[in-house]
């Protein structure tokens, strides 16, 4: 007759392996690639061979060693901007995050200065995109790029097409800047270094602000800086204008000039004619100024703007007007802890 110790054991080996099972049906989830994934690995290295005389043997051996990631893929269909905004602000707009701008801006205070005299940009729109990405550096990313690129541009059609062009930048980059592509960790959307950049805009966009031959965007503060910098210059940023100002007294009748942090061209509407309205008291900009009136959805209700050129300009860094907004509400936090700037460039 079993003891009372028999049947524990028996009980706890059967929960034991029924937990096995399903570790290994989770795992083997985990690593399963979609039917079509290999077919476009293949074309995408006989591209490659092509296009750039790439090695397809070596090109294949790489491409073999990156994992598809189920977690990734999930991410890109969950991103924080699907969030509302009192929500998306929240995650932001914190004390850690605001003094921790201001200590950036004091220890990079001549870069920041440099890049602002070179390109135009006011240090507290820099320091906030870098605060936004990573926390100004403590959060670069934990996916291996190459993993979350493989895995978006084989196994993601919504935006394959647009991954496989970022894949494709990311090895012309790796070998570029002599970078190991199967060490190299950003973003789960294949996003590099404290500016968080993907591989075609490093390529294109980042510099060399130190003078030392390289781009480094990992561990060069003055290159960040610098390449924010020249990233808004090249969208056109602007200098000395303003990025955006509250509005107040909208009713129905204004919904549809709502737009989505469009770029702010005819037919646009004119500041004057809000100031006629009494949604806008802004009166330091001329009337003829071009904005367009952006609701977002805030508590207990919507929260209205009024954004001008330079607020289409961020979201040239990230589409999402919720990004825009956070970035230059924090960027506004940031300077009034620290003190104007000497340019008087802030956003109203």
């Amino acid at each position: 007759m079993p003891t009372g110790f028999d049947i524990f054991r028996r009980i706890f080996c059967t929960l034991a392996g029924i937990l096995s099972l399903a570790l290994v049906a989770a795992c083997t989830q985990a690593v399963a690639t979609p039917p079509t994934y290999e077919a476009m690995l293949n074309t995408f290295v006989n591209d490659m061979a092509v296009k750039y005389q790439w090695d397809r043997k070596q090109l294949r051996t790489l491409l073999e060693q990156a994992s598809y990631r189920q977690e990734i893929i999930d991410a890109m269909t969950k991103p924080a901007e699907a969030k509302p905004w009192h929500e998306y602000r929240a995650i932001f707009l914190t004390p850690e995050r605001i003094r921790g701008g201001v200590e950036f801006w004091n220890a990079n205070a001549a870069t920041l200065e440099r890049a602002r005299v070179k390109y135009g940009v006011p240090p507290q729109i820099i320091v906030a995109i870098i605060g936004v990405e990573t926390r100004y550096g403590a959060n670069t990313g934990k996916h291996r790029v190459l993993d979350a690129l493989t895995t978006l541009a084989f196994g993601y059609p919504p935006r394959s097409a647009f991954f496989r062009s970022e894949l494709e930048q990311f090895l012309l980059l790796s070998r570029e800047e002599a970078l190991d592509p199967l060490s190299v960790k950003g973003s789960y959307a294949g996003a590099l270094g404290k500016p968080q950049f993907i591989p075609s805009s490093y390529r294109r966009l980042a510099i060399d602000f130190d003078g030392d031959g390289r781009r480094n965007l990992w561990q060069s503060n003055a290159d960040v800086i610098g390449s924010v910098a020249n990233y808004f210059a090249q969208n056109h940023w602007k200098a000395g204008e303003a990025v955006a100002f509250q509005a107040s007294g909208v009713t129905a009748a204004h919904q549809p000039l709502i737009t989505a942090g469009r770029k702010p061209v005819p037919p646009a509407s004119r500041l004057q004619q809000f100031q006629q309205e009494g949604i806008a008291k802004e009166q330091r900009l001329p009337a003829q100024t071009l904005v367009n009136l952006l609701s977002l959805e805030a508590e207990p209700g919507p929260e209205y703007w009024l954004t001008l050129h330079n607020f289409y300009v961020i979201t040239r860094y990230n589409q999402s007007p919720l990004y825009a907004m956070a970035a230059y509400q924090l960027s506004e936090e940031i300077l009034r802890l620290r003190g104007r700037p000497v340019d008087g460039a802030a956003a109203h």
